[in-house]
């Protein structure tokens, strides 16, 4: 059964969380002990309906507040597919906790109140997607019931994010007018919007295509763990394993490891335990290879004829996580696939307006700031552009004194 990754973003009190709740519940996926529960936390709080936030906002803080902070994944599953959800913050403040659940989302389903329209958290949210070239989009305008279920309000929210989508890199975009509070038009088509004619928001988590979004064609392999079981009978066992980042990989296949460039063979290829034909992404594999090589944590497997770029300088675009501010010459690590190597700012280019996507001069990045920066790191990191493959073109870059994640990166490319 097909699996389906997908965040959802909006800013506070769009209805993220309330939105999920109806999911699940309309999916009977809720248990009857658990809507019980929901329903007398709601009237103990003086709600005069079942407030559905209450079955994903798990921590204490974000019950009292009434918003979410934390990333809370869900699982859910209907006859046609598999889902993973992750409900995001939509305080500014929270924008990195946003980027965390966006970061490996299929699909990111974008909330907007029918009754404001596009705010400054729907273009920072709409910035981000595209970004982190999240492929599909869903746009629901929420609270129809607020505006009367108006198609007009429908098609001006409509036209608002349009006209700013264009200005990204974003081509699959869906607009579905829902009322996450009264369940219109999220698992079946509401009466109320008669002049509705597109699909159900489940019917489209359903059957939205993501078959070609993997990288298929550039075989990746970033070594995680080197396997030697020191068993008598399996003594000289050699395997490579990691998350396959892109492309197959057959035994048979010649493959070169880097950043060393020594070519070799695919003895066998392995999941599970298992001898398989091939493994493709996001399978995790065991390689064995022909010859003795030297091969560690950290290296990269690929084809000799489709190479990754293997350099210590990168331009990336970041956004940046800390309260401290970012500064040119910066020391700090750099985690990417499995590397980690120390690096040092060189750069930095601009930074983003996310309402009007113009570049500022800076020589700062701040929390949750967008920018662009020249990276340089103490090793030589095999890698392809972000656009080209998520997991060989994304990093972390975590300060060494506090162990804090202070940033996460999409590369563009080799620094000029």
């Amino acid at each position: 059964m097909a699996m389906l990754r997908f965040a959802t973003a909006g800013s506070v009190d769009d209805g993220k969380s309330t939105l999920i709740g109806r999911l699940l519940l309309d999916s009977k996926q809720i248990f009857e002990d658990q809507l019980e529960a929901v329903e007398r936390t709601s009237v103990a709080r003086g709600f005069d309906y079942t407030n559905l936030a209450l079955l994903t906002d798990g921590l204490r803080a974000e019950r009292e507040q009434g918003i979410t902070i934390d990333v809370a994944y869900r699982y859910f599953a209907t006859p046609r597919r598999k889902f993973i959800i992750a409900d995001t913050p939509g305080h500014v403040q929270y924008t990195r906790n946003m980027v965390t659940g966006a970061s490996t989302a299929d699909l990111a389903l974008v909330l907007i109140d029918a009754r404001k329209g596009m705010t400054e958290q729907s273009h920072r949210h709409a910035v981000i997607a595209s970004l982190l070239q999240v492929r599909h989009l869903v746009v629901c305008v929420n609270k129809m019931d607020l505006v009367e279920y108006s198609e007009k309000a429908f098609d001006s929210v409509r036209e608002e994010f349009s006209a700013f989508a264009a200005k990204l890199e974003v081509t699959d975009v869906t607009f579905v007018p829902i009322s996450a509070l009264h369940g219109d038009n999220v698992t079946s088509h509401s009466t109320n919007t008669p002049w509705y004619g597109g699909p159900t928001l489940l019917w489209h988590l359903e059957n939205v295509y993501t078959g070609s979004d993997r990288n298929l064609i550039d075989p990746r392999l970033p070594v995680q763990l080197v396997i030697r079981p020191m068993s008598h009978e399996h003594h000289d066992y050699r395997g490579y394993g990691g998350e396959v980042a892109g492309g197959a990989f057959r035994a048979g296949d010649e493959v070169v490891v880097l950043p060393s460039g020594f070519t070799t063979t695919v003895e066998s290829v392995e999941s599970a335990g298992e001898v398989v034909d091939e493994v493709v992404p996001p399978m995790a594999a065991t390689i064995r290879l022909s010859d003795e090589i030297d091969v560690s944590r950290g290296d990269m497997i690929a084809k000799p004829g489709n190479v990754p770029i293997t350099s210590q300088d990168l331009e990336a675009m970041v956004c940046w996580f800390s309260e401290r501010p970012l500064a040119e010459r910066s020391r700090l690590v750099i985690k990417h696939t499995t590397r980690s190597a120390r690096a040092v700012v060189s750069r930095i280019h601009y930074r983003l307006d996310v309402n009007t996507l113009h570049r500022e001069d800076g020589q700062s990045l701040a929390l949750n700031d967008i920018g662009k920066i020249t990276l340089r790191s103490a090793q030589p990191l095999s890698f392809d552009p972000y656009r080209r493959n998520r997991q060989t073109g994304s990093f972390i870059l975590i300060d060494e004194a506090t162990n804090e994640t202070v940033a996460a990166g999409m590369i563009l490319g080799v620094s000029e």
